[in-house]
């Protein structure tokens, strides 16, 4: 098994890069979020990898950190979701807003990855809804924290403002990933409307 890859970046294309390990180059395929991570050639990375063997081809995929790298093996665990539908996924819902979309039961943001239908979509919903909670949701491998007190009121006021429940639960799970715990109701809400707020 290849875990991790130390080496010089050779180059980069729109879904896979080339490290170069002592002179041997090691194709890569990564998500956007992890490739978006990468220096510029030639610049020294190391990056945490999964290597899948099936009869025909022996692929590596490159992950930014260890949570995406755990999502990645619980997404593939569900039938229909390759190696390269879980990096679809996970470049487009990195994990905390992925493990909100689940928990929420978002089948049209999960759909928003390339290769996902809806009923593939409801499938990650009904197998991953319950081992989720198990799983690091932000960089580094740390659990995702708890949402601090007054996150039922958060989402009542967000609903009530207008925003759909799974939208308002997965903006409440990414502002919990860089607000300190004891931030206060009012701190929340505005950074819980910024992540809401159109690109």
């Amino acid at each position: 098994m290849i875990a991790q890859l130390t080496g010089l970046v050779a180059s980069r294309a729109e879904a896979t890069c080339v490290i170069d390990v002592g002179g041997v180059g090691y194709l890569v395929h990564a998500s956007t979020p992890c490739l978006a991570a990468l220096a510029a050639p030639p610049e020294p990375v190391t990056v945490l990898t999964e290597l899948q063997v099936r009869e025909d081809a022996f692929t590596l995929f490159g992950f930014a950190d260890a949570s995406e790298r755990d999502w990645f093996r619980l997404l593939t665990t569900v039938q229909g979701v390759g190696g390269r539908v879980a990096l679809n996924i996970l470049s487009v819902l990195p994990p905390a807003a992925l493990a909100a979309a689940i928990a929420g039961s978002d089948k049209a943001r999960l759909g928003q990855a390339s290769g996902v239908g809806p009923k593939l979509a409801a499938r990650l919903i009904t197998e991953l809804r319950d081992k989720t909670g198990a799983l690091a949701t932000v960089p580094g491998g740390a659990r995702l924290p708890a949402p601090a007190g007054g996150s039922a009121e958060l989402l009542s006021a967000l609903t009530n403002l207008g925003y759909r429940r799974p939208e308002a639960e997965a903006a409440l799970a990414r502002i919990a990933t860089f607000l300190p715990e004891d931030a206060g109701f009012d701190a929340r809400l505005r950074a819980a409307l910024r992540e809401l707020a159109p690109r």
